[in-house]
């Protein structure tokens, strides 16, 4: 197609991509492909294809594209009071109302939020408020965090070494050495396959517990998990888990900060993971679902126990030194007004729970009694197909044969967005919560034909 611009010369010329393979890019074996309008769960390139995208942009974009509620919110704002900014008492109308509706919708044993603009910064900041915390509490110590393989926390040097996925150490000089990684909560990839999933959280207590143990829990600040395993593989707790966790770290005076960046504002079926799961965290880190990606925030959830801690360091010490001139940017802020309001008015948290459950449904019909489909999981709209050589004895492909990356591939060329998940022949699914009963059953249509093109 004969285009009188050069946008996509000045791409490969000019964009550093995120996670992408640089010199592939460059050297053109990439596509290129230049997003330029959605409604719905649907969105449209330059070239004029359309796409379901079934994992919402980077399960993000949680109300769906087009929202004119939220647009005009952005606009307005922009056209009162583009910015200013939230140091020494400043507020906005739509960061102080923010973040009255963000704690009407916490658990009632937390106090307030701080506001950045991406769950890697968020994340940044709980890490230094828990370290602050110790430190005003006489424990200095009592510094190193301890986080999953298979989580993900941010891109940031403290956030990717939380993270626990190679892609984000290698030849990057991480993980720092605060932080530690114990097992993940993912009963499809135990090692023993006789353990049953009461089993398998006992095995995971006792790693955590000999963690502890090994390190000294006067050493050990905090716990930072995802509800549900986002990245590391769509993976929702085996049951018992979460409960069992908390009283490790309630017995070890660990503090918990729940990453519900991914889970937050209604993936699951409920307004928060925490909820979901029957968690108590001191921190909740929330992002995506807050503004549904229509403009960049994030923010800190704090617990009361904390706050009071806080409140005490800046009586002994003077102002906290912690801030980001974009904290509780008012364009950022109205767009999550406007998000909220939606979220309540379209009933789209009990849709997501119900819809997502219709979904899993329709994936285990089409796909459950395939011979290389090993595991269909998911709760909510967090849904995942992993893909095995061999389903009976769970023998997993080569990484060299990129399973997991060819299915996708097939899926696009069908019309459907999902994810190729790392370190596994994994395909994620979390699309947009006003997904409809029809548009599920063409992801999983769709999907059978990729996967039987692929595999057979």
């Amino acid at each position: 197609m004969l285009r009188n611009d050069k946008l996509d010369h000045w791409d490969r010329e000019n964009f550093f991509h995120p996670s992408t393979h640089l010199a592939e890019f460059a050297r053109g074996n990439i596509p290129q492909r230049i997003i330029t309008g959605g409604k719905g769960c649907h969105i449209e390139d330059r070239d004029g294809n359309r796409f379901l995208d079934a994992f919402a942009g980077l399960y993000c974009v949680n109300v769906g594209y087009g929202r004119a509620e939220i647009a005009e919110a952005i606009a307005e704002q922009a056209h009162t009071l583009a910015y200013y900014h939230a140091y020494v008492g400043h507020g906005t109308e739509a960061s102080i109302t923010l973040s009255k509706m963000i704690m009407d919708r916490a658990p009632d044993h937390m106090s307030k939020v701080y506001f950045g603009t991406s769950g890697s910064d968020a994340n940044e900041t709980n890490i230094k408020l828990v370290w602050y915390y110790n430190n005003i509490l006489g424990r200095p110590a009592k510094k190193k965090i301890i986080s999953r393989w298979r989580g993900y926390h941010g891109s940031g040097l403290m956030t990717g070494s939380l993270t626990g996925l190679d892609l984000f150490h290698k030849k990057f000089d991480l993980p720092l050495s605060q932080v530690l990684h114990t097992e993940a909560p993912y009963y499809f990839r135990r090692a023993d396959l006789s353990m049953t999933e009461a089993d398998f959280v006992s095995h995971c207590i006792a790693e955590l517990e000999a963690m502890i143990a090994r390190e000294g829990a006067d050493t050990i600040a905090a716990f930072i998990g995802e509800p549900a395993l986002g990245t590391g593989g769509l993976v929702p707790p085996p049951s018992g888990y979460w409960p069992a966790v908390q009283t490790v770290l309630d017995k070890h005076d660990i503090l918990l900060i729940a990453d519900e960046v991914v889970t937050g504002f209604g993936r699951l079926g409920t307004m928060f993971g925490s909820e979901h799961y029957g968690i108590k965290p001191d921190l909740i880190t929330i992002a995506k679902g807050l503004t549904s990606a229509y403009a960049p925030l994030s923010g800190s959830i704090v617990s009361e126990k904390m706050w009071k801690v806080l409140e005490q360091g800046t009586d002994e010490n003077g102002p906290i030194g912690h801030g980001w001139t974009y904290s509780a940017h008012p364009i950022g802020a109205a767009a999550g007004v406007a998000n909220l309001k939606l979220i309540d008015e379209l009933n789209l948290v009990q849709n997501a729970g119900e819809i997502g459950a219709y979904f899993k449904a329709a994936l285990s019909d089409a796909l459950g009694d395939h011979a290389h489909v090993g595991d269909i999981r998911g709760e909510g709209l967090m849904c995942a197909v992993e893909f095995v050589e061999d389903r009976d004895s769970r023998t997993f492909f080569d990484a060299g044969q990129t399973i997991g990356a060819k299915v996708n591939n097939a899926l696009l060329a069908r019309g459907i967005i999902s994810r190729a998940m790392p370190q596994g022949d994994i395909l994620g699914f979390a699309p947009p919560f006003c997904l409809t009963h029809a548009e599920a059953d063409e992801i999983a249509g769709k999907l059978t034909a990729a996967v039987a093109e692929v595999l057979g």
